[in-house]
């Protein structure tokens, strides 16, 4: 198949998803749209993959290429295609299908579990009840018309849905590694926790009237993110390796 992937931010990339697909034979083409705002016709790739990024969907103002993207999103779906989209990517696929996207209660960083939401049908990808995940996002998304929640947390609701059989939606990361864990952390750094001193000082700032949330109890700071050992990266790497199993076929 040839699959294409949407990067927003040059330290976002493919991570453990680019070995999986070249073990199993597939073409790998990608937009960089923080360079440039160019994107592939649906008729050229097989398969969509759209990745995670700092901006949010609504930042259209920002970036007028989110716009295109979001029309390359909808039609991909709309073909029948398969379509992934992990964090933003998720939020993207959600907005393109007309659910709005806005600011979770919260936000969701560093290693928290997710819990698969069990289901008889045969035609959705069934996470365990219960694993451990990556997570850096501070928005979430009503449900598109017709999508299926797949996932949930205790930080956030709608954590991942299904809609028809070929797209899924990640607020998490499970392509993480320890070389992308490192590079989130160095250009994003200033949204962890970095003490209890500072997560009082948020919530007293909140409760005298300031705009911007408390911080979160599931945001975790840069010590606790990159002690994470191996074996939690291949945890995550394999149930991302039985995902685009499910989706585009292979081993």
């Amino acid at each position: 198949m040839r699959v294409h992937y949407l990067q927003h931010v040059p330290f976002e990339g493919l991570g453990s998803i680019a070995p999986w697909l070249e073990k199993a034979g597939h073409g790998i083409s990608g937009s960089m749209l923080y360079a440039s705002p160019e994107l592939p016709s649906v008729a050229s790739i097989d398969a969509l993959v759209v990745m995670g990024g700092p901006m949010s969907v609504n930042d259209e103002g920002a970036h007028p290429w989110l716009v295109g993207e979001k029309r390359l999103v909808r039609d991909t779906i709309d073909s029948g295609k398969p379509v992934l989209g992990i964090c933003l990517g998720a939020q993207l696929i959600a907005s393109a299908l007309g659910s709005k996207v806005f600011r979770n209660a919260g936000k969701e960083i560093g290693w928290f579990p997710v819990e698969g939401i069990a289901s008889e049908d045969p035609s959705l990808f069934r996470f365990p009840p219960s694993m451990p995940a990556f997570h850096w996002h501070g928005e979430t998304f009503d449900l598109p018309p017709g999508a299926t929640r797949i996932a949930r947390s205790a930080a956030c609701e709608n954590q991942a849905f299904q809609l028809g059989a070929s797209t899924l939606a990640l607020q998490f990361h499970l392509e993480t590694t320890p070389e992308s864990a490192r590079a989130l952390v160095e250009h994003c750094r200033d949204e962890l926790v970095r003490g209890r001193d500072e997560l009082v000082r948020g919530r007293d700032e909140l409760v005298r009237g300031r705009d911007e949330p408390a911080p979160s109890r599931f945001v975790q700071g840069e010590e606790a993110i990159l002690s994470a050992k191996a074996d939690a990266y291949a945890a995550i790497n394999g149930e991302m390796a039985r995902l685009l199993s499910f989706l585009l076929g292979g081993t």
